[in-house]
């Protein structure tokens, strides 16, 4: 399957990852067991659907694109990959079961509120990595007084440890996007929540 075969949707932010070297360095990076209670965010293409189940028992995956939900269907048993036909920002991760394994190629587009959406679910979680354009990961991960330091930092910091683990070019990608990417780890932390009683408040600040 290539990106060649399917013309990328921009309404879904479709930037396919086709890079075999950066493709290994993130299923590296997940380093999923068998048992692993894996979840992939927009498979697209199956570039990190494929060596993801050669490594897990089971996958759940969430696409909204139902061209790209059927040719996955049509190569992989449902025994093995769970699809969900769905907007990932709407899904309930919850249903899924705990100490779940995220991992994905977030378009562009909605990374943030698709971060904000996730860290509802912090408890349900074991850890996030996911791929996004260079400059949230600086945001997420930057530090108090800093210029890129805001909501989003202080919305995941509060929550995860997180950690820029690698750079991804441009010329990974079809299409190509017009700035780099990067690979970013999100751990929940170990101690309790900062006694946050109104979610949808802590949101908006």
């Amino acid at each position: 399957m290539t990106a060649a075969r399917h013309s990328p949707r921009k309404r879904f932010g479709q930037n396919f990852l086709v890079d075999r070297h950066y493709i290994d360095r993130i299923v590296a990076a997940v380093d999923p067991a068998p048992d692993d209670n894996v979840v992939e965010i927009g498979p697209g293409l199956g570039a990190l659907t494929r060596p993801l189940l050669a490594r897990v028992k089971r996958l759940a995956v969430i696409e909204i694109d139902r061209d790209l939900v059927a040719r996955l269907s049509a190569e992989f048993s449902p025994d093995r990959l769970r699809m969900h036909n769905v907007d990932a920002l709407t899904f309930d991760f919850a249903t899924l079961g705990r100490e779940l394994r995220v991992i994905g190629n977030l378009p562009y587009n909605i990374s943030s509120p698709m971060l904000f959406h996730l860290a509802q679910y912090e408890t349900n979680l074991r850890d996030v990595t996911v791929m996004l354009q260079r400059e949230v990961v600086q945001r997420m991960a930057a530090a108090p007084a800093t210029p890129d330091y805001g909501r989003l930092s202080v919305m995941l910091q509060t929550r995860f440890r997180i950690e820029r683990l690698f750079i991804v070019p441009p010329g990974a990608f079809r299409p190509m996007p017009l700035v780099d990417s990067a690979i970013a780890r999100l751990t929940p932390l170990e101690r309790a929540r900062a006694q946050i009683d109104d979610e949808a408040l802590f949101a908006r600040v």
